[in-house]
């Protein structure tokens, strides 16, 4: 059976807004599902699930992340695949928003904005979990 889990990693990606200073979340749409979900993907081959996960936030927004607090594993069913997936807190520390083939747009959201927008239920219950861990979480 573990040979059947896809492994993956992903970050719920925050930063303080530059207008208000207010906690913003980064959400990313996928045109390929047309979906709105926190930046992740597939592990590549021996690769660390945190390396692989500032990888993922970095080929779908654009940005460096600072990593905080290990957040809640999600796990799903995807196209018949069971699916595992490690998240973090990460505050966005440079870079920019580039439009690519696997992430056409993203949104720097309120957690409540970024609640009501994300597709998938399971990925809502990673914004409450933020709370917490980025407000102290933050690793050493």
């Amino acid at each position: 059976m573990p040979d059947t889990v896809v492994q993956a990693a992903g970050c719920v990606l925050w930063r303080r807004s530059p207008l208000t200073g207010a906690l913003e979340i980064c959400l990313v749409h996928r045109p390929k599902y047309d979906d709105w979900s926190h930046p992740k993907g597939k592990l590549k081959r021996g690769e660390d699930p945190l390396t692989g996960a500032l990888r993922e936030v970095a080929e779908e927004t654009g940005y460096g992340a600072e990593p905080g607090a290990e957040l809640p594993t999600v796990c799903y069913s995807a196209n018949g695949r069971f699916k595992r997936v490690r998240y973090w807190a990460a505050e966005a520390v440079s870079g920019h928003f580039t439009p690519n083939t696997e992430v056409d747009r993203i949104l720097w959201l309120t957690p409540d904005a970024a609640r009501i927008r994300l597709t998938q239920f399971h990925d809502r219950e990673l914004v409450d979990a933020l709370g917490p861990a980025e407000h102290g979480g933050r690793r050493g």
